[in-house]
């Protein structure tokens, strides 16, 4: 379970809000997507959960503990729990696609073995199957320079995979990506969040995605939650007051 209570963000040297006493708790099994226009909160939101963002104020509870009060170091071994998958993917590019994925084993290893690229036997099956998850075990030795923006996407996806989260987080993963691709990317994700049984909560501009493939959606103007709901709930009216 995750419960934000009160939560601030305010950037240095402005009297705006970019997350204005927030409220909201979010349950595991539930795939939130997260609507509003650029400048809204969403990604604010999105990183503070992890605490990319540091908060300004209030409390974020993942599982009990108060995420506000850890130290780096131990919300470090508590972001092991937790992916992000980004819009700009995020990869190395001269890396080939199977050691991309390999980096997402780094959190819980001794830092000398991601030093020299030391990956046990059970460390490489374990990247070979979450290619196979995805669908890219056959361009596993491809420079991920080479491939197409969707299959890149899911190399951030496959390489999220090895972290075994509990916690799936998206920051705007489909915004450079055609709708088609869009789609299957929202497929895969949907697919591995009832798999995986987890909580995940991805921002996205497309209504329509959000309203297909969402069990909650939550939306924010100007820093504020003004809607959370259903998907069928997100009408024309409600439309309006997301994006006027």
């Amino acid at each position: 379970m995750l419960t934000i209570q009160d939560l601030v963000v305010q950037y240095p040297k402005t009297e705006e809000h970019a997350i204005d006493h927030l409220n909201v708790t979010l349950e595991k099994g539930e795939f939130v997507c997260v609507l509003g226009k650029s400048g809204a909160g969403k990604s604010t939101f999105i990183r503070s959960i992890n605490r990319l963002q540091r908060p300004t104020s209030g409390t974020i509870k993942w599982e009990g503990t108060d995420l506000t009060k850890l130290s780096e170091a131990k919300m470090r071994r508590v972001r092991s729990e937790m992916v992000m998958i980004f819009q700009h993917f995020n990869l190395i590019p001269r890396m080939t696609v199977f050691q991309n994925t390999l980096t997402g084993a780094f959190g819980r290893r001794a830092p000398y073995k991601n030093l020299f690229g030391i990956f046990s036997e059970q460390e490489k099956k374990r990247g070979f199957l979450a290619l196979e998850e995805v669908g890219l075990e056959r361009h596993a030795n491809k420079r991920v320079e080479a491939l197409s923006g969707g299959q890149k996407q899911r190399v951030g996806i496959a390489r999220a995979l090895l972290q075994d989260p509990k916690l799936l987080l998206g920051d705007e993963p489909v915004a450079s990506l055609d709708p088609s691709t869009s789609r299957r990317i929202f497929e895969l994700m949907k697919r591995i969040h009832e798999e995986r049984e987890l909580l995940s909560i991805i921002n996205v501009h497309d209504v329509q995605l959000a309203k297909e493939f969402a069990t909650r959606i939550i939306a924010f103007r100007d820093g504020k939650l003004i809607f959370d709901g259903k998907p069928e709930e997100v009408d024309e009216r409600m439309f309006a007051k997301i994006y006027q």
